[in-house]
């Protein structure tokens, strides 16, 4: 009897049909990997990852497979955001920061994550984030509790007592701690493996002043060279990547040779800063777009007066630079510091980094295939290619005639599921 209902079993087993694939057709679709623009795309999605992608402009399904008409669409891979805080409220800034929990700013989180998903951003490297709520936030995406992009995420960054990052809005005799502050190599070692213990998956440090916070000054250089080396080597040997926020131009320098994998808003950098970074093949995410959004609504948003006068200082020479690095072929990334601005509006980056230099095509590739190799995800993410996952994106029209129209994405699929469906 259990010999028979064995057999029965297998039986039954072999002629259950197999799990429906989705196909898309679209007119055309942006094989980032090459740099062109394909003519009628086909692409087959089975489960969650990519199983064919092909110039083809058949309808032909099997039965029971579904199919997705983008006609009038391109198709690109999912893009990746590779600077954003997620739990951060573009009109919270200044004294209204200290008014919001840790806990409201999770639930926020929420609704933030689904903005930035169906704007087109399906992967986001998160940086910084206090009471590690982007780890839960990537964790609870993942396991389907709530919607929102892929998350790679650094948990609370790394900063010097009084630098970035530290909490130096209140006076001495209101004192605070500031989660992430360190001092020295081995309070900087002990802060990493704290993160990493708590599931980062990036540490990020504040190397030089920043444009946000009080009494900093954006081009001094905060963390040492031997304590951003201290930082790289535990990193690196937890198998975590580090991310530097670097204006001022020998804290850049310090932090390329430091080894880190990537430096943030880089504005100061140097032609020096620029040889090494190019030789070191370190990865430059300049957020050319969000200076606009500071100096137009910042104001409005609580933002002080002495970070206004800042960022004047900043946004001119950063653009100036980020041309500088692109002719000389350095790594580049899309990074947005979306939360300084709104979520959702992070493709808007797009259009300012091509008016600055790049081919559209360059901007894409720095959304996707260049982002996913920073991530150490280029087997998984940035491309339409085979066994990828299918985080899949179109726009009506062509973007590489008008990068601009990714500032309204119509179709999202993350993962093999679709989120935002395009209307006909």
């Amino acid at each position: 009897m259990i010999r028979f209902l064995t057999l029965l079993s297998i039986i039954i087993c072999n002629i259950q049909p197999s799990l429906a694939k989705t196909i898309i057709i679209a007119d055309a679709y942006v094989d980032v990997s090459t740099g062109k623009l394909v003519k009628n795309a086909r692409i087959e999605v089975d489960d969650n990852r990519i199983t064919q992608v092909s110039s083809s402009s058949s309808r032909d399904i099997d039965n029971g497979d579904v199919l997705i008409d983008l006609s009038g669409h391109t198709l690109l891979p999912g893009l990746i955001d590779t600077h954003t805080h997620l739990t951060s409220d573009a009109n919270e800034h200044g004294l209204r920061r200290l008014t919001t929990s840790q806990v409201r700013k999770a639930f926020r989180g929420v609704k933030f994550a689904e903005q930035t998903l169906f704007a087109g951003v399906t992967s986001v490297r998160n940086l910084g984030a206090g009471a590690f709520i982007d780890v839960a936030m990537r964790d609870s995406i993942a396991a389907g509790d709530i919607i929102g992009p892929r998350m790679f995420v650094s948990g609370p960054s790394l900063q010097i007592t009084g630098g970035h990052g530290d909490n130096n809005t209140l006076p001495f005799d209101m004192p605070t701690t500031t989660l992430g502050v360190v001092d020295g190599p081995w309070s900087a070692v002990q802060q990493v493996r704290e993160n990493v213990k708590y599931g980062a998956d990036v540490i990020k440090i504040k190397a030089t002043g920043g444009v946000l916070s009080k009494g900093t000054k954006v081009g001094a250089q905060e963390f040492s060279l031997e304590e951003m080396q201290a930082v790289v080597r535990e990193a690196h040997r937890r198998g975590v990547t580090v991310a530097a926020h670097a204006h001022g131009t020998d804290g850049i320098l310090d932090a390329i040779r430091a080894g880190v994998d990537s430096v943030e808003h880089a504005s100061f950098i140097s032609e020096e800063g620029i040889a090494l970074a190019k030789k070191m093949g370190t990865y430059l995410s300049m957020d050319i777009y969000v200076t606009e959004y500071i100096l137009g609504e910042g104001e409005a948003a609580g933002i002080s007066q002495e970070s206004l006068d800042k960022e004047r200082t900043v946004g001119h020479v950063q653009r100036e630079n980020f041309s500088k690095a692109l002719e000389a072929g350095v790594n580049m990334v899309m990074g947005t510091d979306a939360g300084v601005y709104p979520h959702g509006d992070n493709l808007k980056q797009l259009s300012r980094m091509v008016e600055f230099g790049m081919t559209p095509m360059q901007a894409l590739q720095a959304a996707s295939i260049n982002a996913a190799t920073l991530l150490k995800q280029d087997q998984n993410l940035g491309s339409l290619s085979v066994g990828r996952y299918a985080d899949i994106i179109a726009v009506e029209g062509n973007p590489i005639d008008n990068i601009s129209i990714l500032e309204n994405v119509s179709f999202v699929m993350k993962d093999g599921k679709v989120y935002k469906q395009a209307s006909r």
